[in-house]
């Protein structure tokens, strides 16, 4: 943990990267030891028989793969305030919430000290490197961070988001000032209760400090675009502000406006700068190097389900570089981006040998469920991960799904390719998030021929009748005509080249594939959905497959479809 802002040492943070991922095998063994002797008390492992033994043979023959599903009853009991040694040693002393957009509600996932420890451990390392490539000196980062209200279980933990969890930590702050990365709001802004008084304030603090700002980030792509969306919006709301020194009467939580109080003073000249380089750009175009001039890169998670989103990430970066951050999920972190130079698309993650202890489901064995360890993975090859971590899971399947592009000395990089559950089937058809986003995105070139582009996507396999079909929801950013949504319907049906989907369609095992036109804003509905339930802005997900679990979200879907249409594709 750093003490001292100064004491941040790239090279020695590469060094004892490099010194670690060298042996990875060994450090693999170590940490589960570490993990196990640490954890020897707890009545899960006591129930399986371990007897304290930290050897990986002995913890495979008697720990046996899991899913959040059958860790739920020891999770509860923590909840409910059960103090006994349950899944750890020492006592949980917080819980975590998963972001609830994949299964439709969120998920508690134990938190304690040392996963902060691992996210820290991350962060210096993909900084080091990032540095490297990509220097910042002591400036500032336009970070769109909102931490989500942490509240008491009935037991007394504290829970929220994972990321809310890191932030509210008393060693965050300072470890951003180690990287360079202070964020220029405050923290008022940060854990404000309405998350789009925040996103002004961040948007305004921003312009306030635009000649400091080295860095924009937020924890996901979807987050950095939509604040600029925002921007769209208000840009000259801000610039009134800032020429006044006055806040916006829209933002009325008093902490707020005190803190914003004491940094936003009258500034015409800034507000007529602002202003005038807004007029001058051209359908918003290069947008963030023209507001903050000394940024360097902007930052954050831009693979798997973010990538639709850098098509207008890169309209508004222009030539600024897009850096895609690290790997992780609610249940722990996983590996760190070493190579920041790639652009996200083709991104890769090396694992951390000794933050967790990983192993790996073959896909390409399917009656094979037997997990290899890290350094046994094959370059080419698709892995499901199962992760031990220090907060007590043990053997937990994430379910994701990562292909091994190589090696970073002996442990693997990764690159995110999907979640495993399967996102849409019906008969023999299996489509994949990556499928139905290749296949919106094919679509979206017949729509950019009326410079009209698709604000957000998701999808839902409709079986109320027979034969069953796929739904493609799309929400797009103006008026297109019928025959130019006919033709992205035809698209989007002929662009899914599955051949078990293809087969199906022919021989009408698979009904005509339907695009329903949404309204403006109906995603925005979504989000406001998640946010209800206690998701927060940093780790929200749009849903790309709406299933049986999100009857809300398909409720608000339905209640806002505004055109219809079937695809004629492959009559």
């Amino acid at each position: 943990m750093l003490e001292k802002v100064e004491e941040f040492n790239m090279e020695k943070v590469i060094d004892e990267f490099e010194v670690l991922t060298k042996d990875a095998g060994r450090v693999q063994r170590e940490t589960l030891r570490k993990i196990l002797e640490d954890n020897a008390s707890a009545e899960y492992l006591q129930n399986l028989g371990l007897n304290g033994r930290t050897d990986p043979e002995s913890f495979k023959a008697c720990v046996p793969l899991v899913t959040h599903k059958e860790l739920e009853s020891y999770i509860m009991r923590m909840i409910d305030g059960e103090a006994s040694s349950i899944l750890t040693g020492k006592p949980i002393t917080a819980m975590s919430l998963s972001s609830g957009t994949t299964q439709g509600k969120p998920k508690y996932v134990p938190w304690n000290d040392e996963l902060f420890e691992t996210t820290m451990q991350i962060y210096h390392t993909s900084f080091a490197f990032r540095n490297r490539e990509f220097p910042i000196k002591n400036g500032k980062a336009l970070n769109f961070i909102y931490s989500s209200k942490q509240f008491k279980t009935k037991g007394g933990l504290a829970a929220g988001t994972a990321t809310t969890n890191v932030f509210r930590n008393a060693h965050y702050k300072r470890n951003m000032k180690a990287l360079r990365s202070p964020c220029c709001s405050p923290d008022e802004v940060i854990f404000g209760p309405d998350f789009y008084q925040s996103l002004y304030c961040h948007l305004l603090c921003g312009l306030i400090f635009r000649e400091e700002v080295q860095l924009v980030s937020s924890t996901f792509a979807h987050s950095i675009v939509y604040a600029f969306r925002t921007f769209e919006q208000v840009w000259e709301e801000l610039c009134t502000d800032i020429r006044e020194g006055e806040l916006t009467s829209r933002v009325t939580v008093p902490s707020i406006r005190i803190a914003m109080s004491k940094i936003l003073k009258p500034n015409p000249e800034l507000a007529n700068l602002i202003h005038k380089k807004c007029m001058g750009l051209s359908n918003w175009y290069g947008l963030i190097p023209e507001l903050f001039p000394n940024a360097k890169y902007i930052y954050g998670i831009m693979t798997g389900s973010m990538e639709p989103y850098l098509k207008k990430l890169r309209h508004y970066a222009g030539e600024l570089p897009l850096l895609t951050a690290d790997y992780g999920s609610s249940e722990g972190w996983i590996a760190a981006n070493v190579n920041p130079e790639l652009p996200p698309e083709s991104a890769t993650y090396a694992v951390l040998p000794h933050i967790g202890y990983f192993e790996f489901i073959p896909l390409a064995e399917l009656e094979q469920t037997k997990p290899v360890e890290l350094t046994e993975v094959k370059v080419g090859e698709e892995y499901e991960i199962v992760i031990t971590n220090p907060a007590g899971l043990y053997r937990y399947r994430l379910g994701d799904v990562v292909k091994v592009m190589g090696f970073h000395n002996s442990t693997p990089e990764l690159k995110f390719v999907r979640r495993s559950s399967l996102l849409l089937t019906i008969n023999i058809d299996k489509n994949t998030e990556k499928d139905l986003q290749l296949s919106v995105e094919a679509a979206a070139k017949v729509l950019a021929e009326e410079k009209l582009e698709v604000v957000d996507y998701t999808s839902h396999v409709d079986v109320s009748r027979e034969p069953g079909h796929y739904v493609i929801f799309w929400e797009i950013s103006g008026e297109a005509s019928e025959e130019v949504l006919s033709e992205c319907c035809n698209c989007l049906d002929k662009s899914f080249v599955d051949a078990g989907y293809t087969s199906s369609r022919k021989v009408n095992c698979i009904g005509p594939l339907e695009l329903r036109v949404v309204r403006r804003g109906t995603f925005q509905k979504i989000l406001d959905h998640f946010l209800g339930l206690g998701a927060a802005v940093s780790q929200y997900k749009t849903p790309r497959c709406v299933g049986p679990t999100h009857s809300r979200v398909l409720q608000i879907l339905s209640e806002n479809v505004v055109k219809n249409y079937f695809s004629t594709a492959f009559n």
